[in-house]
């Protein structure tokens, strides 16, 4: 097989000296202020009449067709939208520090109409005439695999029809739900919480509120497109919104693995082509990466879908030094505000192509000195916020469960291994794609075994973070096998027997290579998936699990939605068996009424034993506060406060969320140090719901 020499894309424009006249013509044309004014008309008179006919959900494809239009990076359109996405996310992201503070939110005209202005003006000035490359038949591949995909991840979500269904599908990933709420908050407030916290503060728990935004904002953004103005989905009908953005979230991450692993590949034999295709989808659904689903981390999937984009530009560059650098700074605020533990390997990749293309950043030192402070001091502003607000790097020390540092570490091993070895081979090549993205590898391994390394100095097991860095190690190295399937032998035409033997030995090679795959990753359940360390695939727990009847918490959650709306100023609270379970529904049922903030005394940092659970509950809310009882042990403990300490039946008030439980709740407890004949006065055990 002949080495490959590219080092970055070719130019997609001729040198200026080589321009044609028609091109040199077309140029001269663009400067003029006519066709710049007319884009300037358009940009606000085409969002405008859009929102009139209603039909704003064609605004953001077509600020991405508009961006990808200036863009001259990439050979095919998919490359081109890729990259247009890099830098309207990075864009987004960054705007989002303005949006809460100017007087139009994020209402879809005034965004457009801004959008468009900038890429008109970006045109102008850079000399470009918009235009876009025709798709490629390599484009089939990324958009046919992410499809597949995507259709079979979505099937939990195809079998619920009701909110106790759709519940049941968030709350076994817990941290679906503080997700759901603060991207319900900045829904409502037009741009991130931290930029005005005096108005976030009291509708959003105090613990997210320097949380990154980035995913929230860009989720909430986009999902104004799709609803009227004014009419932004809140509480139940939320639920089915943010269900569809993570899964976008987590397309865009399979895309974004998909297209950097062809990308980084160069161009090879279709067989190959398919085979990788193949390969990536099968270490997509043996690894880790689905348990972001069934958890609920979507901003850990823009996170790596972000960093995975970045290292494939420094893998394989654009061409332009200028395009190429906007790009990379793009994608590191875009992490920054997004998911900042993948900030620092961001900033050393970005810091590599720096070292590696010295010479042309020179000689665009204007572009890289001001481009670079100006996306370093955004990237910082969240990582900021989170460390010295927030105190965020505590989580460095939390714990992780054993199964997870297990696969942890399964992953680094064994995909690390493979992988590594495949890239020294490829080393060997012309294209120095390989010896980067070897690089880039390392760089992420490095991040997680710095992190075990910090954990075992700090005498704890590597944890939470630890898990979390390999999940960037594994998304890298899952790119990497790019190189593996490079060492396939590759066809080759013609008649002779030579000819013959390689092509037969390439399509067994291919298949072989698809075959091992899809079966050590568990894909077809013959064999357990050597990446995991459960005999089911966290791919098989998300696609099967348990739906035709909704959860318990689900159930009273919905329920409790249903029948006990918002009180203004009242704290509402669920009381259920056990601790664990009323801790769920309480933080459901207050996400659905954008409660948070209100509940949190209440539902974090609580003894998780019982009856000093209501005990502390009591105490440490203040004001009126509304007891929904989904179980009559709960409803006792409730009615033994009343008779015991009359003076809270000013404040506390309980409801049964089953009107079964009047028949076995009594009207009249005494209380324990009432040594008296008297009798107690009573309490009624059903209050009328308010």
């Amino acid at each position: 097989m002949p080495p490959e020499l590219t080092v970055a894309e070719p130019p997609t424009t001729p040198a200026t000296g080589d321009i044609h006249p028609p091109v040199q013509s077309a140029r001269r044309r663009w400067r003029r202020p006519v066709p710049v004014a007319a884009g300037l008309v358009a940009a606000w008179l085409v969002p405008l009449v859009v929102h009139a006919l209603h039909r704003d959900w064609l605004l953001p494809p077509l600020v991405l067709l508009a961006t990808a239009s200036v863009l001259r990076g990439g050979r095919t359109l998919l490359d081109r939208l890729v990259l247009a996405v890099a830098l309207l996310l990075g864009a987004a992201t960054a705007g989002g520090l303005l949006f809460a503070v100017w007087p139009w939110g994020m209402r879809p005209v005034p965004l457009t109409g801004a959008a468009l202005t900038l890429v008109v003006l970006a045109a102008a000035a850079l000399r470009r005439r918009p235009r876009l490359p025709r798709p490629g038949w390599v484009d089939l591949f990324p958009v046919a695999g992410t499809t597949g995909m995507m259709i079979y991840l979505s099937a939990p979500w195809e079998r619920v029809h009701d909110l106790a269904g759709q519940l049941t599908i968030l709350i076994r990933g817990e941290d679906n739900l503080r997700h759901l709420a603060l991207f319900d908050v900045i829904g409502r407030l037009g741009g991130y919480a931290f930029v005005d916290t005096a108005a976030a503060k009291d509708v959003l728990l105090p613990q997210m509120l320097y949380y990154p935004q980035g995913w929230h904002l860009v989720a909430a953004l986009l999902d104004g497109f799709l609803v009227p103005t004014g009419t932004a989905p809140r509480g139940p009908e939320g639920v089915g919104h943010y269900a569809f953005w993570t899964m976008a979230g987590f397309g865009l991450l399979v895309l974004i693995l998909l297209w950097a692993a062809q990308r980084i590949s160069g161009p090879i034999h279709l067989l190959h082509r398919s085979a990788l295709t193949a390969v990536v989808c099968a270490l997509v659904l043996g690894t880790q990466l689905p348990r972001l689903l069934l958890s609920g981390y979507p901003t850990e999937v823009l996170g790596l879908a972000l960093t995975v984009l970045l290292a494939a530009l420094v893998g394989r560059p654009v061409a332009g030094t200028r395009e190429q650098f906007v790009l990379l700074v793009s994608l590191v605020v875009a992490i920054g505000f997004t998911y900042y533990l993948f900030l620092p390997p961001a900033a050393v990749l970005v810091l590599c192509w720096l070292l590696g293309h010295w010479r042309e950043a020179l000689r665009r030192w204007v572009t890289v000195l001001l481009v670079g402070v100006a996306g370093s001091v955004l990237a910082l502003v969240a990582p900021l916020l989170g460390v010295l607000r927030a105190k965020q790097t505590e989580a460095l020390d939390i714990g992780g469960g054993v199964e997870a540092r297990t696969e942890a570490w399964r992953a680094l091993i064994w995909l690390g291994g493979i992988v590594g070895v495949a890239l020294l081979v490829q080393v060997r090549r012309a294209d120095p794609a390989w010896r980067r993205w070897l690089i880039v590898s390392a760089v992420g391994v490095a991040l997680s075994l710095g992190i075990a390394g910090y954990n075992d100095a700090s005498g704890v097991e590597p944890g939470y973070y630890f898990i979390k860095s390999t999940h960037l190690a594994t998304a890298l190295l899952i790119v990497g096998t790019a190189a593996v399937v490079r060492l396939l032998p590759a066809p080759r035409r013609g008649r002779s027997w030579r000819a013959v033997t390689a092509s037969v030995a390439g399509v067994l090679g291919a298949g072989c290579a698809t075959v091992v795959a899809v079966v050590l990753c568990g894909v077809t359940g013959w064999h357990p998936s050597m990446l995991v360390a459960n005999e089911q695939t966290w791919t098989e727990r998300w696609v099967h699990q348990e739906l035709h009847l909704p959860s318990k918490e689900a159930w009273v959650c919905a329920e409790a939605q249903r029948r006990y709306p918002d009180q203004p100023g009242v704290t509402t609270l669920m009381l259920d068996r056990g601790s664990y379970r009323p801790y769920l529904e309480t933080l459901c049922l207050s996400t659905l009424q954008g409660t948070t903030a209100r509940t949190a005394p209440g539902v974090y940092d609580m003894v998780f034993q019982e009856p000093w659970r209501t005990h502390q509950m009591v105490e440490r809310v203040r004001g009126p506060i509304r007891f929904i009882s989904a179980d009559p042990t709960a409803g006792r403990r409730v009615h033994w406060i009343l008779v015991n300490y009359p003076a809270l039946r000013q404040r506390v008030t309980w409801v049964p969320l089953n009107v079964a439980e009047c028949d076995v709740l009594p009207t009249n407890l005494p209380t324990e140090t009432d040594k008296s004949s008297e009798a107690t006065p009573a309490v009624p055990a059903c209050p009328p719901a308010p």
